[in-house]
C-alpha cells in the first residue's frame, strides 16, 4: 500500500511505511501529519502527488514516484528450503536495508524485508559453506516466525488483505484504521458485529419515536461504524457493497406507494 503523506506547510509525499520513512527518517511524530490518500496502485498515487503538491503550492517533485521506486537488485536464490542472499553476512544487513519493502515467495509462505524481518534474518542467517560470499536463511522457520502478526510492521500478507473494487474513501479508512488499531480485526466476527448492529438498530428506533434528532444521528453512525467493520470482517469494503447495492437501485423502475418505492416486477 502506498500513502500520500502531508507535512503542513512543509511537503507532500508518497511512501509504502509511514512510521520509517516520516516519524523515524523525518521527525515527525503522527500527529504532526496526514494521509490525503492512499492505493495499491502506484501510477495513481503518483499522478495524485504532483497533482496535490501543485495544488497546494509546494515544490512539485521532477521526477514521479512510480519513476523513483528502486528497483531490486538482491538477486536471491530461493528453494524450497532456503532463500540465499548473494553477500557475506558482514555486508547483508546494509543490503537489505537498502532493499526494504522487497517481497518474495517460496514453498512456504511469502516474506518481506521490514525493520523487524531485517532482525530476524540477522539473528538466523548462516554462511554458504560452498561461498563464504554468500549466506542463507530457513524458508520454513522465517515462515513460522511471520504467522505471528505482531511481528508484521507496517506489512501485510496478501492473503490477509481486504480487497476494495472501488476506490477507499477517507472516512471509511479511518473507521477500519480505529478498529485495527483496537484489535477488532484480530478478535471480533461478523457475527458479533450483527448483533452489535442490532443494538445500534434498536437505539435508532428508540430515538425515532422520541424524534430526538440528536440521538438519531448518533446511532445512524454508529450503525455505519458497524456495517464497516462487518464488510471488513468479511473480507470486503463497505465503499464495495455500496457500490455494488447502487448499481443494481439505479436500474430500478417503480413508484412510492404509502411512503415506500416499490420497485416494478
Amino acid at each position: 500500500m502506498y500513502y500520500l503523506y502531508h507535512i503542513p506547510g512543509k511537503k507532500i509525499g508518497v511512501t509504502c511505511n509511514l512510521n520509517r520513512r516520516v516519524t523515524l527518517t523525518q521527525g515527525y511524530n503522527p500527529d504532526e501529519y496526514e494521509v490525503l490518500d492512499q492505493s495499491d496502485d502506484i501510477d495513481y498515487i503518483s499522478e495524485k502527488e504532483i497533482e496535490l503538491q501543485k495544488s497546494y503550492g509546494y515544490k512539485v517533485d521532477r521526477k514521479k514516484y512510480n519513476e523513483l521506486v528502486k528497483l531490486n537488485k538482491m538477486n536471491i536464490n530461493v528453494t524450497e528450503q532456503t532463500t540465499t542472499f548473494p553477500y557475506p553476512v558482514k555486508k547483508l544487513k546494509g543490503n537489505l536495508m537498502d532493499n526494504i519493502g522487497f517481497k518474495w515467495k517460496s514453498e512456504h509462505g511469502d516474506f518481506v524485508l521490514n525493520l523487524d524481518s531485517i532482525r530476524w534474518i540477522m539473528q538466523n542467517v548462516k554462511t554458504s559453506m560452498y561461498n563464504d560470499n554468500r549466506c542463507y536463511v530457513y524458508n520454513k522457520a522465517f515462515a513460522e516466525w511471520f504467522k505471528t502478526p505482531e511481528l508484521w510492521g507496517d506489512y501485510v500478507p496478501e492473503e490477509k488483505i481486504v480487497k476494495c473494487s472501488k476506490k477507499p474513501l477517507k472516512m471509511f479508512e479511518n473507521i477500519r484504521d480505529w478498529a485495527k488499531s483496537r484489535g477488532l480485526y484480530d478478535k471480533g466476527n461478523t457475527i458479533v458485529q450483527y448483533v452489535k448492529l442490532q443494538e445500534e438498530a434498536g437505539e435508532l428506533a428508540q430515538a425515532l419515536l422520541n424524534n430526538d434528532h440528536d440521538e438519531i444521528n448518533d446511532a445512524i453512525g454508529d450503525m455505519v461504524v458497524v456495517l464497516t467493520n462487518l464488510a471488513h470482517l468479511h473480507g470486503t469494503h463497505i465503499e464495495t457493497c455500496i457500490a455494488d447495492a447502487y448499481d443494481v437501485i439505479s436500474k430500478r423502475k417503480g413508484k412510492m406507494i404509502n411512503g415506500t418505492f416499490v420497485k416494478d416486477e
